[in-house]
């Protein structure tokens, strides 16, 4: 930890750290499988299935899309502490509901569920904002999502391994891990937002739109919300169609999958824990989110066009890169804004992330579906990563716009 922390903020990014690595592990675990539970309640080929999961996604982020804002919001009112906790308890309800669901349809329910309650990390970022003094946000950001990555080191492993005994195994195991983190946040985890500094609920703020025109009057954070909306549109090409693409191309099992994405969880984690703590003093925010976007566009097309799976291990460092790009974002924008707004910037922010898992999911899946289908005039499973380097190259336009103004 920075030295210019105090040992009480030194506590409180251990303990949201240690929330958001046991909350990743739940969500890692059920990636795996999720190919092979579509196929099993559809009776569908994996080329059909890559296009239920894509709506599967898109009922997940319609819910995130719309309730962020509002559950920023009230983590402005009420504080981070009670938010974070009612979400973990509702995401291991809903992982057990996820795990018996007899047809897809109720799988849907599920996600749609998850959806409204899966704000934990949004409201991680808030909490890390409110602990942090501004030269300090980008790296206690990279924190968070360093977290998150090394709980995806395990997640996966485990969802992969859980996986191999059935495929709803690993729903059940993230519920037991859900719960066990309720169990620890009420205990040691402390609430960031003093009631002095918290503010009324407005319910015009506390939808997207009311939110982004808020928060939008600020200097130059619109050109940034929409530069980070077309980067996470590219970079969502990975949770939508990982698992398919490595099955249809390398012909990969549950395990295979599972390993892989620990191995992404591993170079996320160094990306995000060490490497992006000496960029940040050498390139500022700025200059840091420029290279992680630099080398995602240079990532994402050699996806496109790789023919072995080894390749894919070889690319992994450089895809780590990516990782970088949103919390140096994430910062430019925070330190434009007031402490007790940060919920409101992060509702924003998930609204626009959870925009991009509703679009994402619908084009990636739909291109994959397209060129890997028996009707193709051209096999090409590696389409939807060039399109997702088409997004981010879009997203430098409004960046350098937003960038102007200087934090």
């Amino acid at each position: 930890m920075p030295g210019s922390l105090k040992p009480t903020q030194t506590k409180q990014i251990i303990f949201i750290c240690a929330a958001v690595i046991i909350d990743s592990l739940g969500i890692g675990i059920i990636m795996p499988v999720m190919p092979d539970l579509i196929e099993q309640l559809t009776n569908l080929s994996i080329s059909e299935a890559a296009i239920w999961g894509g709506y599967l996604t898109f009922a997940y982020a319609i819910m995130q899309f719309l309730f962020s804002p509002l559950i920023g919001a009230l983590s402005d009112r009420y504080g981070r502490r009670p938010i974070l906790l009612l979400s973990l308890a509702v995401l291991g309800i809903d992982y057990i509901f996820m795990g018996l669901a007899p047809n897809i349809w109720l799988l849907f329910i599920g996600r749609i569920i998850a959806g409204i309650g899966g704000a934990t990390f949004a409201t991680a970022f808030a909490y890390m904002a409110d602990i942090s003094s501004q030269k300090d946000r980008a790296k206690n950001f990279a924190l968070v999502g360093a977290s998150f990555g090394f709980g995806f080191i395990f997640g996966p492993i485990i969802g992969g391994l859980a996986g191999e005994i059935s495929p709803r195994m690993p729903f059940y195991t993230a519920a037991i891990i859900s719960f066990a983190n309720l169990l620890y946040g009420w205990y040691v985890l402390p609430e960031s937002l003093p009631k002095q500094q918290r503010r009324p609920l407005s319910l015009s703020r506390a939808n997207p739109f009311g939110a982004l025109k808020q928060v939008s009057n600020l200097p130059g954070i619109s050109w940034l919300i929409l530069a980070f909306f077309l980067f996470e549109l590219g970079f969502f090409v990975y949770p939508a169609i990982w698992s398919f693409y490595a099955k249809e191309k390398f012909n990969w099992t549950v395990f295979e999958i599972g390993m892989s994405l620990t191995f992404v969880g591993v170079f996320f984690t160094i990306a995000q824990g060490w490497l992006i703590r000496h960029m940040l003093p050498k390139f500022g925010n700025a200059g840091t989110a420029l290279i992680g976007i630099s080398a995602s566009i240079f990532t994402l097309l050699a996806f496109g066009f790789i023919t072995q799976g080894w390749m894919v291990y070889a690319l992994l460092p450089i895809m780590a890169l990516s990782a970088i790009i949103s919390p140096s974002l994430k910062a430019m924008m925070s330190n434009r804004v007031n402490t007790n707004a940060q919920g409101e910037l992060q509702g924003v922010l998930a609204s626009a992330s959870a925009l991009t898992m509703i679009l994402a999911p619908l084009i990636m899946t739909q291109l994959f579906s397209y060129f890997t289908s028996a009707q193709t005039p051209y096999y090409f499973p590696g389409a939807p990563f060039i399109m997702a380097a088409l997004f981010m190259a879009l997203a430098l336009p409004p960046f350098f716009k937003g960038r102007a103004y200087k934090n």
